[in-house]
């Protein structure tokens, strides 16, 4: 039986635009669950139980922000969790996408996930034949939102015969970990290209150049086009 996991993250809430949340993203992990990824998540757990952090849900956010369970951690403490996740990223055989709307531009949440409900659909047609081939495509979300969660159910239950959906918990799936990460490095793409680093951004990743090389170049070669 050939099967599809998508693990489904997102960044951003469905109010108001505020420089401090000026996008709303959804990012989508897609494995091929031929691809054995075991090996690869026993290697980032031994690593990560190696810096006594056994059992631990990595969310790139506060990694970054010094924020939660990360507060109390050094800049470089905080950036080899950070590093280890990329790495495992870059290890395994998946693909990513992420689908954005800038909030400025938005009127209301019908607008909003009217427009994402679009481009997911898109995206979905303009692979339609590669989704077939599935017997089976599994959805995998926290519900962490509503409003994502009636996209989700929307969208694939009208363009695939018989999509199931999963309830997720994070820290039970390193790939839903990791379209944490994405989503994450989503944002920072954006806000790295219209001038609204914040100063925990900065501080956290430092030199430009170093973002694009170390992490965003790399990361963009699993994107699904």
């Amino acid at each position: 039986m050939k099967e599809l996991s998508i693990f489904v993250d997102e960044s951003g809430d469905f109010g108001k635009y505020t420089p401090l949340s000026p996008y709303y993203i959804i990012t989508m992990i897609f494995h091929d669950q031929k691809e054995n990824i075991q090996p690869f998540i026993a290697k980032l757990n031994k690593e990560l139980s190696f810096l006594n952090l056994n059992n631990l849900c990595i969310h790139t956010g506060p990694i970054i922000r010094k924020e939660e369970i990360y507060e109390n951690m050094s800049i470089k403490e905080r950036r080899h969790i950070f590093n280890k996740m990329v790495a495992f990223i870059r290890q395994i055989n998946i693909r990513y996408k992420c689908f954005y709307i800038e909030k400025k531009h938005i009127h209301d949440t019908v607008e909003a996930t009217g427009i994402l409900s679009k481009q997911i659909s898109r995206f979905i047609y303009d692979h339609y034949n590669e989704f077939l081939s599935f017997d089976a495509v599994k959805i995998y979300y926290d519900n962490g939102q509503t409003e994502v969660s009636k996209i989700l159910a929307s969208v694939f239950n009208a363009l695939l015969p018989n999509p199931i959906f999963r309830k997720v918990m994070p820290i039970e799936y390193k790939l839903f970990q990791a379209a944490d990460l994405l989503c994450t490095m989503e944002l920072v793409k954006l806000k790295l290209e219209n001038q609204q680093f914040s100063k925990s951004e900065t501080t956290f990743f430092g030199n430009i150049r170093d973002l694009k090389k170390n992490y965003l170049k790399p990361l963009s070669k699993k994107e699904w086009s």
